[in-house]
C-alpha cells in the first residue's frame, strides 16, 4: 500500500500530498476556523458590554440623592409598586383592604403579585 494519499492528480499539474502534509493542511485550516469564531465571540461580548454601559442608568451621586425619605420612595419605583387602578363599588377602602389580605392569605400568593380591577358590594336578596 501506499503511503501517500492523492489528494490531487499529477497529470492535471497538481502536485500529491503526504498523508503528514494533509494533516498539517487540515490542521491549519481548523486553527484559523476557530480563530475566526473567537474573534467574532471577542466581538460580540465587546458590543454586547458596550450596549449595556449605554442602556444602563447613571449611579446617582450623592449630592444628586433626594432629601427625605418621602421623595425617595416617590422616585425610586422598586419601594411603591401599582399596577394600575382599582375600582370600589358600594364597598370602602377599609374594606377592600382586608378581602384583598384575605384573597392574598387564603390563595399564598403574595399581595404584591396580585392585580385587582374592581371590588363589588354584592347585596344578598
Amino acid at each position: 500500500m501506499n503511503p501517500e494519499l492523492v489528494l490531487l492528480s499529477v497529470e492535471d499539474g497538481l502536485e500529491k500530498y503526504s498523508v503528514g502534509k494533509a494533516l498539517g493542511v487540515a490542521l491549519f485550516v481548523w486553527a484559523v476556523v476557530f480563530a475566526v469564531l473567537f474573534i467574532i465571540f471577542v466581538c460580540i461580548r465587546l458590543f454586547g458590554a458596550a450596549v449595556g454601559a449605554a442602556t444602563r442608568k447613571p449611579a446617582e451621586t450623592p449630592a444628586a440623592a433626594p432629601a427625605a425619605p418621602a421623595q425617595a420612595a416617590a422616585e425610586d419605583p422598586g419601594e411603591e409598586f401599582s399596577s394600575g387602578s382599582l375600582k370600589l363599588k358600594g364597598c370602602d377602602e377599609k374594606t377592600a383592604a382586608m378581602i384583598m389580605a384575605i384573597v392574598s392569605d387564603n390563595t399564598g400568593i403574595p399581595l404584591n403579585e396580585l392585580i385587582f380591577k374592581s371590588i363589588t358590594l354584592v347585596e344578598e336578596k
